[in-house]
């Protein structure tokens, strides 16, 4: 088979004009070709008036070698790749040793469970907040009643932060050995639907994450798996630079040679734990600032011209960013096409926002963060854990803006450009339930970020009409972009002063999203699984 890449065709091309433009771009005779199946499909959005499809076929010719040798040199033609998965090694079937440990069942540790118990070494998952559905009844409830579980939220619980998110499964990670392909076909033998095997930007949505997390786990368990909901790690128990024991919350002393620690971005308690107990944990930059919320079909406009609202393209996303004039710099984050601003806290008295979208992407907004970068040289230094303080300093601030009561604070663009509160919400209405307090959001966001989301606007307003609309609401704060710390690891994946203790995913700051912390976690499960055959 050939791969070839980055074949555009019309916006309004009919099927029947693929295999003639396959067989013109390779230089046959449509009869030539044997066979082409899809492995992506993408649009070129940058000429408005002129939308292209793209795609990638992996195509079957008569005569392969000749074409490849007649198109040597062509970077859009290769020989197609293997993708096929091939775990490392497989537990010798009277394997029984100390079993794998987990801690996190968001993406990273899911897959981690998945692969090693796949290998057969019947991991232990240790997971502090509830089962997926039970934890989707818990985080509706901070939503409808401003009611809030701090272990049951749309941070902890089976499936982690993305399952309240926009459920986006593409990211820029380099992954030569194709496991971001892995993840997704184990997602599709989930319960995920098949197009994200082929669609450039797949996405799955809240309620088929669900669906699929409580898959993964009949899988897991299938193969000898076992969950722990509700227990929280409280000690990590060292000896001579050696994990040994667990300490959980349930009192119980687990003991632990082999841990996956794939805790997420907002496990603030471990983070102090780990500290505390001597591992190696260090600040890392990250990003703080709002949501800011646009109608869904002004960004179609923006975005396709005349071909917004066209079936095959649908809502429309964007990606901007801006380098301000005090250094620093400004960039949509997590983009949320046809969704809604999230309340996203763990902590009591704290406001975080996020953003969501269900898989058919049909609400009537779209949200993006709009965040600025901060590193701890210039911002927090000194303590690993200064930025987890300054991100629980500023989400205080926020939740005393919002009124106290987990509602957030908003105001207008045209306000915010103005440095004056807002006292009302114009054409846009906020869409961060329990509810939004307009007022100034320079009451709970540095001056620097604000100056710099300031001078940004105008600017993303040039390249996006609407974008600036004094109209646009902005939400705060937007303050877990990614993990504030990092809990260091060497080449191979094993804590730099603990071994034994295999760092993962987003809260180890080694991954952004769910494809690329699920890569992750097959990957330190495999080096987890290679030391633990070596004894």
């Amino acid at each position: 088979m050939l791969r070839l890449s980055d074949l555009a065709l019309p916006l309004d091309h009919s099927p029947e004009a693929l295999l003639p433009a396959i067989a013109a771009r390779l230089g046959v005779e449509p009869a030539g070709v044997l066979r082409h199946q899809l492995v992506r499909r993408g649009n070129d959005a940058r000429k408005r008036g002129a939308i292209k499809l793209v795609y990638s076929f992996d195509v079957e010719l008569a005569d392969e070698a000749a074409a490849l040798a007649r198109l040597a040199g062509d970077p859009h033609v290769r020989a197609a790749p293997d993708t096929t998965y091939r775990p490392p090694v497989q537990a010798p079937a009277d394997w029984a040793g100390t079993r794998p440990v987990v801690i996190g069942a968001g993406p990273c540790g899911l897959l981690a469970a998945l692969v090693l118990a796949q290998m057969g070494f019947r991991p232990i998952i240790i997971e502090r907040g509830k089962a997926v559905r039970e934890r989707t009844k818990d985080t509706w409830g901070l939503w409808r009643r401003g009611v809030l579980e701090p272990e049951s939220n749309a941070q902890f619980g089976e499936g982690g932060a993305g399952t309240f998110s926009d459920g986006k499964l593409y990211s820029r990670i380099k992954d030569p050995r194709h496991l971001g392909r892995k993840v997704l076909a184990e997602f599709v033998k989930a319960g995920a639907p098949p197009e994200i095997l082929t669609e450039a930007h797949p996405h799955v949505g809240t309620f088929r994450l669900v669906t699929m997390v409580i898959n993964l786990r009949e899988t897991i368990e299938a193969l000898g798996g076992e969950y722990r909901f509700g227990t929280r790690v409280e000690r990590f128990e060292r000896e001579d630079g050696q994990i040994t024991a667990l300490h959980l919350s349930t009192g119980e002393r687990l003991a632990a040679r082999h841990v996956v620690l794939a805790i997420g971005h907002s496990a603030r308690d471990t983070f102090e734990a780990l500290y505390e107990d001597g591992v190696h944990i260090e600040a890392k930059p990250f990003a703080i600032g709002v949501r800011i919320e646009h109608p869904q079909g002004w960004i179609d406009r923006a975005r396709y011209g005349a071909e917004a609202g066209n079936p095959l393209l649908g809502p429309a996303s964007y990606a901007l960013a801006h380098k301000a004039s005090n250094g620093r710099s400004v960039y949509s984050f997590c983009m949320c096409p046809g969704g809604r601003v999230v309340a996203a806290t763990s902590e009591e008295g704290r406001v975080v926002t996020n953003g969501m979208s269900q898989y058919s992407r049909a609400e009537f907004n779209a949200n993006s963060g709009l965040v600025v970068d901060i590193s701890p040289e210039r911002d927090f230094p000194g303590h690993p854990l200064a930025g987890v303080a300054l991100q629980r300093e500023l989400e205080a601030l926020a939740y005393v803006s919002g009124g106290s009561n987990y509602h957030a604070p908003g105001q207008s663009a045209g306000d915010f450009m103005k440095s004056r509160s807002s006292n009302a919400f114009g054409s846009i209405e906020p869409s961060y339930q329990p509810g939004v307090k307009p007022t100034d959001l320079s009451e709970c966001l540095p001056a620097f970020v604000t100056d710099a989301i300031r001078e940004a606007l105008p600017v993303f307003g040039r390249q996006m009409a609407g974008y600036d609309h004094p109209d646009v609401v902005m939400t705060g704060v937007e303050t877990r972009t990614s993990s504030p710390v990092r809990i260091t690891r060497g080449a191979d994946c094993q804590s730099l002063n603990t071994r034994g203790l295999y760092p993962a995913g987003e809260g180890a700051g080694y991954a952004g999203g769910i494809l690329s912390a699920a890569v992750d976690g097959i990957k330190v499960a495999e080096a987890l699984a290679c030391d633990l055959v070596a004894g």
